[in-house]
């Protein structure tokens, strides 16, 4: 790389500095509003569902063809990150468009969605849209009386009160945290992994299904889970529809998170596998089952023109290693869960409008969970500007459309004692929070097996000199200046 290149690489990134300097309104890379548009928004998300596992990547052996059908009809992000390497922090980015350590959510089972973030379902609110949150909520606890699910009603987690219903959802129909993947109110056998030592097989798993406040769903729950939920969100989209009033639907499954179970006739198509293979590509492909239906009901409602729908995953597959119900895959990427190496971060990403973007797309630029929420406000009108706080998303509008090329603001990282910055060619990652770090070039070492800090020290001290601006925006955000 010459001189030229690398001035070119560091004017780049002091985009980012610009973007996140507290003293300045938010920008983003650029802005697409599509005037007087107000198209539904659907955002469905998996739980722990790795990169390679979709057949549109293809699997080996995993069928979901509905997915593959999406990702046809519409873009796929062959590099799309989840903000985090665990499911709270990335669910609060995707509610949010900003980091969760700006507003305390580490990890998960840690922080909430606090009253002063301005959340996805409160920003369309205010434009007339009804809102529904589906699945898995992990932004709080959803009871302060009834002991439950992680932290739900234990006094030492008051403080982390915080359900949909009072970030700006209309409907809800969710869990505090994970239930098994089949009958999700029962504790499933110890072989499907993650069960509680103190929890007994066909006793009550001891996390609900919550409605509102003091309401917790007591019919319709056994089963596949992702129908459980399917079944919740159907009556909210045609009640929309049928009211002519624009909706925001968000459906975060819990699969194929642990416990890992699937039901007899969605094993079945994987019979000449494991048992093991069987119960974690069954899950996914009787998820896969509620996207088709999903899709095939919009048709029905003549809604499907007039939806935009994403598709993603919280972090990479769980576990050390392919073993037992930990069958997800990364297709050869570094890490898993709980690592901001590629295999812990990158994972499926599709978008799907019809007739408003390009079927069949690949994007290769790099995209993560905290562009949704400004791709959404760009598309509603809306100008985050007024909000006067910093945003780590850009809107994705025109990178999918071909209009912006590369990424003008870098993708930050950080989990536990881990680091990570990424523009469109490389990327920095730290163990030991941020002293050090090593250097890859992502788009020919997506493995990251060969670390460049030694040969490329200019490109090296340009992105870590970013992150450690980023990471004191971070921390500005965290003493609540933002508000």
């Amino acid at each position: 790389m010459t001189k030229t290149d690398i001035k070119l690489v560091v004017s780049g990134f002091f985009t980012l500095i610009t973007l996140l300097s507290c003293s300045e309104k938010t920008k983003t890379a650029a802005v697409e509003t599509i005037d007087n548009e107000r198209p539904n928004i659907i955002l469905l998300m998996a739980d722990d569902q790795g990169w390679g596992d979709t057949g549109y990547n293809g699997h080996p052996h995993l069928k979901t063809p509905n997915l593959d059908k999406m990702a046809r009809n519409g873009v796929v992000f062959e590099r799309f990150y989840a903000a985090s390497a665990v499911c709270s922090p990335t669910r609060g980015s995707v509610m949010t468009g900003r980091h969760p350590l700006r507003y305390g959510i580490c990890h998960a089972n840690c922080g909430h969605i606090k009253s002063e973030e301005i959340t996805l379902g409160e920003m369309v609110k205010k434009l007339g849209y009804t809102t529904g949150h589906f699945g898995k909520w992990h932004l709080g606890t959803l009871t302060r009386d009834t002991v439950e699910a992680n932290r739900g009603g234990r006094p030492k987690f008051d403080a982390d009160y915080a359900p949909p219903w009072d970030h700006g959802f209309d409907v809800s129909f969710v869990t505090e945290s994970k239930v098994p993947t089949w009958n999700p109110m029962i504790t499933p056998p110890k072989s499907s992994g993650d069960v509680r030592g103190d929890l007994e097989e066909g006793k009550p798993f001891f996390t609900s299904y919550w409605t509102g406040p003091g309401q917790i769903a007591t019919d319709n729950l056994e089963g596949d889970d992702s129908r459980v939920i399917m079944d919740r969100a159907i009556p909210f989209i045609e009640n929309a529809v049928k009211s002519e009033k624009p909706f925001l639907s968000i459906i975060w499954f819990h699969t194929p998170h642990l416990p890992v179970l699937a039901g007899g006739d969605d094993r079945e198509q994987y019979a000449n596998l494991s048992e093991d293979q069987q119960h974690y590509y069954g899950v996914i492909s009787a998820m896969d089952k509620q996207v088709g239906r999903l899709r095939d009901k919009l048709e029905e409602l003549g809604a499907a023109e007039n939806t935009v729908l994403f598709y993603t995953s919280d972090n990479g597959p769980e576990g050390k290693s392919v073993s037992g119900r930990t069958q997800g895959i990364t297709s050869g990427l570094k890490g898993r869960k709980r690592s901001l190496y590629e295999g812990g971060i990158r994972v499926p990403g599709i978008m799907e409008w019809q007739g408003k973007i390009q079927p069949d797309t690949k994007i290769e630029v790099p995209c993560f969970t905290s562009d949704y929420f400004p791709t959404i406000a760009n598309i509603l009108g809306v100008d985050l500007k007024k909000n006067e706080r910093p945003y780590d998303g850009v809107d994705l509008l025109p990178i999918v459309k071909g209009k912006v090329k590369q990424r003008s603001t870098p993708l930050a990282f950080e989990f536990q004692k881990q680091a990570a910055l990424m523009d469109n060619e490389y990327k920095i990652y730290s163990n030991d929070g941020g002293e050090h770090f090593e250097l890859y070039n992502i788009v020919n070492d997506a493995g990251e097996e060969t670390d460049l800090s030694k040969e490329e020290p200019e490109i090296l001290n340009a992105m870590t000199f970013v992150w450690r601006e980023w990471k004191t925006s971070q921390e500005n955000s965290t003493q609540e200046n933002d508000y």
